[in-house]
């Protein structure tokens, strides 16, 4: 399948030095076209209630999505999107957008963490723009190492949604806009976290930033979707026998707890931006040469 991307990029060149429609490589575009559909229209998408870990926890799907399981959405980052291989419970998908969308605006990626119970006192002490400002020179201290790996540098331009913790709720969200190098528009990373008895659920949006909006409008259906299940829930916390995270809300936030996976950890997710763009170039290959019917 990663031929199948590196297709669509070799078309994209081709495209720049090709002075004139060329028949051959519209029949190859075609064949794209087709691969693309049939990839698109291959995915199982599930609705209502789907159960998350063995019924570790539920997610009610939102109406105006669908849910594509681990499995699949596994194939998606990886072979389609180019990430590399790594645990996901699902994906959720607006109803009308699938992993190779033409128009495609943002997913939701659903992961688990078990890093133990997060104790939330440090909640209300947090100073959010002074957290914004200690993450910002996180960022700019990455960006050498970033580089010295051939990754492109990431700014972390501020909020585009600030923290908000719901206490009673035990869910935890915010935003921020990145600007990547060599990128025309900024990218949203819209996070959310619920809080169970032994780690959280990860739910993060990508997509570019005007799907803010969007998704801050159908934020609190999301946020809604996602409960742990009795047994597994925050308030069944047994610190007898269960184990309490090394870092509460404030580390929760600024990402601390991802230097022990690497520092490019939390970064290779964001490579899925750069895949969509890919397709977006494709979108705009086919329109040179049929113009802008479908």
């Amino acid at each position: 399948m990663r031929k199948f991307i590196t297709l669509i990029i070799l078309l994209a060149a081709a495209s720049l030095t090709c002075a004139q429609e060329d028949t051959a490589l519209t029949e190859e575009i075609v064949d794209v076209q087709a691969i693309m559909d049939s990839i698109n229209g291959s995915f199982d998408y599930q609705y209502g209630t789907v159960e998350l870990m063995d019924g570790v926890a539920n997610i009610n799907v939102p109406e105006g999505y669908k849910f594509l399981n681990s499995e699949q959405s596994s194939y998606v980052l990886s072979d389609l999107w180019g990430n590399p291989p790594s645990e996901c419970l699902g994906m959720l998908f607006p109803e009308e957008i699938s992993p190779l969308s033409e128009d495609f605006t943002y997913a939701v990626e659903i992961t688990y963490s078990d890093d133990g119970y997060i104790e939330d006192d440090d909640a209300e002490d947090i100073n959010y723009d002074d957290l914004l400002e200690e993450m910002q020179s996180d960022a700019k201290e990455e960006n050498s190492l970033r580089k010295e790996e051939g990754y492109p540098t990431i700014e972390l331009l501020g909020w585009a949604s600030p923290p908000y913790y719901d206490k009673a709720n035990k869910k935890l969200h915010w935003a921020k806009e990145l600007h990547f190098e060599g990128s025309d528009v900024n990218t949203l990373n819209y996070n959310i976290r619920i809080l169970g008895r032994k780690g959280y659920l990860n739910m993060n949006a990508i997509g570019d930033i005007s799907v803010l909006p969007v998704f801050k409008n159908d934020i609190d259906e999301i946020l809604a979707s996602v409960e742990f299940n009795e047994g597994h829930k925050y308030s069944n916390f047994d610190p007898d026998i269960d184990e309490v995270a090394a870092y509460g809300i404030g580390g929760l936030i600024a990402g601390k707890v991802l230097a022990k996976a690497g520092v490019f950890a939390a970064l290779l997710k964001f490579w899925k931006v750069i895949a969509v763009a890919v397709v977006g170039a494709f979108a705009a290959l086919r329109k040179r040469f049929f113009g802008g019917g479908e």
